[in-house]
């Protein structure tokens, strides 16, 4: 759709606006992860989550897509993306991973990231430490800021997708693991909805893409596999799963690119500790 043409842009003022939105995800982040427990149900942190985000004055955005009635994605173990959130009792050592948007004055935010339910140290009490899935974990998020630190004004936006893969692949050697990167599902530029054009994927391709430009806000969103690459979609239309059963992660961040510097809209920090650790200008929108 976009060709070579530049992005869409923002203005100052509506990317004050969106960190205001992107900052409530992530906070509403930050609090499941440390609720998170053996115990609850996916659908007991839904419940938190949207208590947070109405309590805010913001809307659950997950809610304003059709057919979907809940505020998080929550997807354990062999489920990708698009998890429903229920009576699914966690147990430690799942691998949980918890989407989650909002939509604040108009504007929206989306991110989401994987965790390990439990205290990961004792786990041999209930059956073997999975350490691969703390390296799935770490692997995933790291693919992510590697993708963010790839967005600059001028350059192609697909060298996110190129930077994801270079990652990923350099994990797989350093571990020794074959890990896959979900190839169905990809990020996307996020404003006044919460999906918007472009589509942003999360490997590398021949498309140059459009060209990046000061003002975008965009969502990278790596889904990375302990295993083959390959998915299905579960009766219930929504949940992906992956088609080996083999253990996924997912984490996404929405980020704002500026002349100034990057903005990590959903992080806490704004990305401030990430992007100065790996070089890369961070503009402060709070």
């Amino acid at each position: 759709m976009f060709g070579r043409r530049p992005t869409p842009a923002k203005t100052d003022e509506q990317l004050l606006l969106m960190r205001r939105a992107g900052l409530l995800v992530g906070q509403t982040l930050e609090l499941l992860s440390s609720r998170v427990e053996a115990g609850l149900t996916t659908l007991d942190l839904d419940a938190l989550a949207e208590e947070f985000i109405r309590s805010h004055g913001a809307v659950p955005n997950f809610q304003l897509v059709p057919g979907y009635a809940h505020t998080l994605c929550t997807s354990v173990n062999d489920e990708v993306v698009h998890g429903i959130p229920g009576h699914r009792v966690l147990q430690d050592g799942d691998l949980l991973s918890i989407d989650c948007g909002a939509q604040l004055d108009g504007w929206n935010g989306d991110a989401a990231r994987s965790l390990i339910v439990g205290p990961v140290g004792v786990l041999d009490q209930h059956g073997p430490e999975r350490s691969e899935d703390l390296e799935l974990v770490t692997a995933t998020e790291d693919a992510l800021w590697a993708g963010i630190v790839a967005l600059e004004v001028g350059e192609r936006l697909y060298a996110v997708g190129e930077a994801v893969e270079a990652s990923v692949q350099g994990a797989s050697a350093r571990r020794g693991r074959d890990y896959g990167i979900i190839e169905e599902y990809v990020g996307h530029g996020i404003g006044r909805s919460m999906h918007e054009d472009p589509q942003i994927p999360n490997y590398a391709v021949r498309d140059r893409g459009p060209t990046v430009r000061s003002g975008f806000t965009g969502a990278i969103e790596p889904m990375v596999t302990l295993g083959s690459a390959q998915t299905r979609v579960l009766d219930d239309d929504w949940t992906v799963v992956t088609a080996d059963g083999s253990r996924a992660a997912h984490w996404e961040h929405s980020v704002a690119v500026t002349d100034n510097g990057l903005c990590v809209l959903t992080a806490v920090d704004g990305g401030r500790s990430r992007l100065e650790a790996s070089g890369a200008a961070y503009l402060p929108l709070d």
